[in-house]
């Protein structure tokens, strides 16, 4: 975090900074939003959360984001209530605030949430470090898979060697979509192949990665 504010205010004019100044000041006094019917307004950190961008700019805000939910310690039920209320960018930052912030698997509805949707941007999130760290076998496959199906460059998967090595499982998914792909005559994800070419075991005798049907070319 300390890394993240330097290069920030390196990047922000002199208002912008005055404004992640304050705004991350008064994330850090802020006292606990009761919750249940009666509970009280949003704090005001809250409120500087969503103006980030048209304080600090576009470029920056998922940074400014990310500093003030760290100011504020943001518990998983905060983090929760702001993505639910946030604008798609907005959920974005807290998605990339969560290996920051949530040490368990608390916070993995809001991954999974991410993941049903068709925005790249927010699948793009959803599969940073706290998802590696952190989604069952089952659940990290169908990410892989999503990338791919929505065109998020897997480069986005966070520790995808690691997780992939060996994963016989993911290895057979990514031959049957492959399959579907070529029978319909679509394009092969250029992507797939890569990820596929992961699943071999590491130890040279151990069986090499199937390969994905040959097809059209990539791109559509």
């Amino acid at each position: 975090m300390a890394a993240l504010r330097i290069r920030l205010e390196a990047d922000l004019g002199g208002a912008a900074r005055a404004w992640l100044d304050q705004a991350t000041a008064e994330a850090a006094a802020h006292g606990a939003r009761p919750e249940g019917p009666d509970r009280a307004p949003a704090p005001t950190w809250e409120l500087r959360f969503a103006e980030a961008g048209r304080r600090c700019g576009p470029e920056h805000a998922d940074a400014a984001r990310v500093l003030l939910l760290h100011a504020a310690n943001a518990t998983p039920t905060t983090l929760a209530r702001v993505y639910a209320q946030g604008t798609a960018v907005e959920r974005r930052a807290v998605l990339h605030g969560l290996p920051h912030l949530v040490a368990g698997p608390e916070a993995l509805p809001l991954v999974e949430d991410a993941l049903r949707t068709n925005d790249t941007r927010l699948v793009a999130a959803a599969v940073g470090p706290y998802a590696a760290a952190h989604l069952a076998p089952h659940d990290w496959r169908h990410a892989v898979l999503k990338c791919l199906f929505t065109g998020v460059p897997v480069e986005a998967v966070a520790d995808l060697p690691r997780r992939a090595d060996g994963d016989a499982e993911l290895a057979r998914m990514l031959g049957d979509y492959a399959s579907e792909r070529t029978a319909a005559g679509r394009a092969v994800p250029g992507d797939l192949q890569r990820v596929l070419s992961l699943t071999a075991p590491d130890s040279p005798s151990g069986p090499a990665a199937p390969q994905a049907p040959s097809g059209p070319p990539t791109g559509e």
